[in-house]
């Protein structure tokens, strides 16, 4: 039996690096297309490598011929001119188009939960989100009109052991074994959904090649939800310390740090909880079994072998300290 020849377009980043591992252990024929790969994740065993660069047409034909491929997945891909580009490079090519979106495209605030994927697209407050729906509306009109065999997949708040889920991040958690205080988003209260890389990887792989997947949208989540509070908790009990929280309003955070608010206001600062049941009617088998208590030891212990690999901000220090000062005094 011939097996699924797949196309990764990107394959080294947080999430792509786990659907990659998890592709190839599946037995799928996996090519990466990438301009270069890091030493923090690089590609599995089994994968072919190409390199070459998305972003510059002409650069990816050359570097892909008149290769066709059974998936292609673009994982890097942020506005319609991209996914303009994808169409003209694939259509004819591929029997599956699958897009990164982002949950984040739901609708912000969300009406009711838990969000599922017929949950309105709007979000006012990140041009990142979209971005995403304006790609997403592209590649509906696409499979409307010619039947490009789009799959549209938006992942929500994903993270691997280099990527520390707080407001301000390394920062935030170096503060915190530090023990000083760390700054909360509103009153800690609020809940949301975090889904460790290799969790959204059994339900991503499980879609690829699959024909119902085809001229429809999923999200991949994890079903454990926590609070903001607890989220950091789980982060200072792995580094054995006691958190020191101080409750900020997501405006005023947003006020102080303005490269912040976008993804603050716009993602964050609202409960989200998501309804799995339309991936799992299609990957019958997709559970997320990791809990965020175990991902918060990998982040601490890669924090512990890895100084080197991150940077402290010491201008979000400082803005972080008067955001304390400014609520405690």
């Amino acid at each position: 039996m011939t097996s699924l020849s797949v196309l990764f377009i990107g394959g080294s980043g947080v999430i792509s690096s786990a659907c990659a591992a998890r592709a190839t252990a599946a037995g799928l024929d996996l090519t990466i297309l990438n301009r270069g790969v890091t030493a923090q994740r690089p590609i599995p065993d089994g994968a072919d490598l190409i390199q070459g660069d998305i972003r510059v047409p002409d650069d990816a034909r050359a570097a892909l011929g008149d290769r066709a491929f059974d998936v292609v997945v673009d994982f890097v891909a942020f506005t319609p001119e991209h996914v303009r580009t994808d169409i003209d490079l694939f259509a004819g090519r591929t029997r599956q188009y699958v897009f990164i979106s982002s949950a984040s495209a739901y609708q912000t605030p969300p009406a009711r939960l838990p969000v599922v994927e017929s949950t309105p697209l709007r979000n006012p407050h990140w041009r990142y989100s979209r971005d995403k729906i304006a790609c997403e509306d592209l590649l509906v009109a696409a499979y409307r009109d010619t039947g490009f065999p789009a799959t549209i997949v938006r992942p929500s708040h994903t993270y691997d052991r280099t990527l520390v889920p707080l407001v301000g991040e390394w920062t935030a958690l170096d503060r915190m074994r530090r023990g000083h205080e760390v700054v909360v988003p509103g009153d800690g209260t609020s809940l949301w959904t975090l889904t460790h890389h290799d969790d959204f990887a059994k339900g991503f792989v499980g879609l690829l090649g699959h024909p119902q997947a085809v001229g429809d949208s999923f999200h991949i989540t994890s079903d454990e939800v926590l609070t903001w509070n607890q989220i950091y908790e789980a982060l200072a009990a792995a580094a054995g310390v006691e958190p020191r929280l101080v409750h900020v309003a997501s405006e005023t955070i947003a006020a102080a740090l303005p490269a912040l608010g976008p993804g603050l206001l716009g993602d964050k600062s609202h409960s989200m909880i998501f309804d799995n049941s339309k991936v799992k009617a299609l990957v019958p088998d997709y559970v997320a079994t990791i809990p965020f208590a175990t991902g918060a030891r990998e982040i601490v212990d890669w924090d512990d072998a890895h100084p080197q690999r991150h940077a402290v901000d010491e201008t979000l220090n400082t803005a972080f300290d008067d955001l304390v000062a400014a609520t405690v005094r």
